[in-house]
């Protein structure tokens, strides 16, 4: 390994995506699609952030946005060059066209998206897109299992809910 090549610390990664699952719980208890993020520079969290297009009633208001937002306030920049993004779930492609723009080194998230994901899952436009001016590494499934059972879990209770609310109007209507 050359002097240049970064030293990737995997329990540091798991340190982190629980920092970034502590913001996915903040996001579930308002009410919102339970995704964390945080950004790190040098060992250090720059910024956290948690879903809030409910509550902001802003469509771009996803966990990774609104923490590269804050990470480049921190850094007085908007290149976050030597950082790291840590979501709980694999990037939407907004998301990930602002990654590849802001160009951290690294994005380390928690579960895949299959449907949606833009970091492998359904299209990879953060490691080879040849068309776009940055490439980060990519690291997923780092606490997947407990990313995958706080979404499974809200949208298990958002189904819930809505049932409930369909019978209620059901014996309202009855009546």
């Amino acid at each position: 390994m050359d002097d240049e090549s970064p030293i990737i610390d995997l329990q540091s990664d798991a340190y982190f995506m629980g920092q970034a699952l502590r913001e996915a719980r903040k996001a579930y208890a308002a009410g919102e699609v339970p995704c964390g993020a945080v950004v790190v520079k040098e060992g250090r969290i720059i910024s956290r952030a948690w879903n809030q297009v409910e509550t902001l009633k802003d469509a771009t208001a996803h966990a990774e946005m609104l923490a590269l937002t804050a990470a480049q306030q921190s850094v007085g920049d908007w290149r976050l060059e030597k950082c790291t993004l840590y979501v709980t779930k694999e990037p939407c492609p907004m998301c990930a066209g602002a990654i590849v723009h802001c160009r951290p080194e690294r994005v380390v998230f928690g579960v895949s998206d299959p449907k949606g994901g833009a970091a492998g899952g359904w299209i990879n436009l953060l490691e080879s897109n040849p068309p776009l001016n940055h490439r980060c590494d990519v690291t997923s499934g780092v606490l997947g299992e407990e990313c995958l059972y706080l979404l499974q879990s809200f949208f298990r209770e958002a189904r819930e809910r809505k049932k409930l609310e369909r019978g209620a109007e059901v014996a309202e209507q009855e009546d």
